[in-house]
């Protein structure tokens, strides 16, 4: 029998370990994430901006650590599936959705890829998951949905400004979020004393009617409810408000930045964030069945004195004094 030297015995081991060294080192596989969204543009232009910041400060950094995917629909939400069918086709190891008929389109074409939820209506009533604390299946993220919301909204109007009585209410029936929001203003403007004209958006073309409709009907006053579609549109419709000199309270704070009269706004960037701890969470292997769907806890409340002092306004001294921020 052959016999080796010390030397010789120790250089065998380390050629008998070698094939299961270079297995070790191969590169992890990096993972890819799929982004539906309503909203045109990109990563860096859009109100997704701190998602996608969250996401690098969590160490997943696109075209390194991860490989980001921006499907947008460019406003319109009826290419949904096919989007999200092109995230199967991509191999996505995880879709996030930003809008309720993206997910929607998601779940439908897939029961076992993760999806999670940047802030986005109700998941319960719209039948996404089971419950915000046990969602199951393979949905989870976030929601900027609370109860009371859009009544909230027509009553900080009604304060703002006493005299409205018919309020003009643009919405976008085709979201499943959209009804509800409009049941819950329709209930409260019955204690309130107002009424409601409300008017279904389907395409950008259709605000310029909706609000000539409006003014047909002598509306004194505007609310919208809170879908991708008029937040898209959010420029158009802050004009129209002008023009036609209604006094408007909105759901996204970025409709009183491009010069709308106020906002009540639950689509916070901190809530934004959130959602990407929910994919930094997945990708490290917990499952979305597991993670129970957050809810906003900051409510953000704005002012646009500008628009006020143009449309001759008022505002009363205890909301403003309610008011996160004030634009002068």
């Amino acid at each position: 029998m052959m016999m080796l030297s010390r030397r010789g015995f120790l250089l065998a081991l380390i050629v008998s370990a070698l094939p299961f060294r270079i297995d070790a080192e191969q590169p992890r596989k990096v993972p890819r994430l799929c982004f539906l969204t309503f909203d045109p543009g990109t990563t860096q232009s859009n109100r997704f901006i701190a998602f996608f910041e969250r996401l690098r400060d969590l160490g997943h950094v696109d075209g390194q650590t991860i490989t980001i995917d921006y499907l947008s629909a460019q406003g319109q939400g009826e290419r949904f599936p096919a989007l999200a069918a092109e995230c199967l086709r991509l191999k996505a190891d995880l879709i996030v959705v930003t809008t309720t008929p993206a997910a929607q389109a998601a779940k439908n074409a897939t029961r076992t890829l993760p999806i999670v939820m940047v802030p986005l209506g109700d998941p319960v009533a719209t039948g996404l998951v089971s419950s915000l604390a046990r969602p199951g299946g393979n949905i989870t993220g976030l929601t900027f949905m609370a109860s009371g919301l859009a009544a909230k909204r027509l009553e900080l109007l009604k304060e703002a400004v006493p005299r409205i009585s018919r309020v003009l209410v643009l919405t976008y029936l085709i979201d499943p979020i959209a009804p509800p929001q409009v049941q819950e203003m329709e209930h409260a403007a019955r204690s309130l004393g107002a009424t409601l004209l409300v008017q279904d958006i389907r395409t950008a073309d259709d605000i310029p009617a909706a609000f000539d409709a409006g003014a047909r009907s002598g509306a004194d006053g505007l609310l919208t409810t809170s879908e991708s579609m008029l937040i898209v549109q959010r420029t158009r419709v802050v004009e129209l408000a002008a023009k036609y000199r209604l006094p408007a309270l909105y759901p996204f704070r970025t409709m009183v930045e491009a010069g709308g009269l106020m906002a009540y706004d639950s689509f916070t960037p901190e809530l934004v964030g959130r959602a990407a701890t929910y994919v930094d969470r997945i990708l490290k292997g917990a499952k979305p069945a597991d993670l129970p769907i957050e809810q906003p806890t900051k409510i953000e409340f704005l002012i646009n004195l500008k628009t006020a002092r143009t449309l001759g306004l008022t505002i009363p001294q205890p909301l403003l004094l309610r008011a996160e921020q004030i634009v002068e």
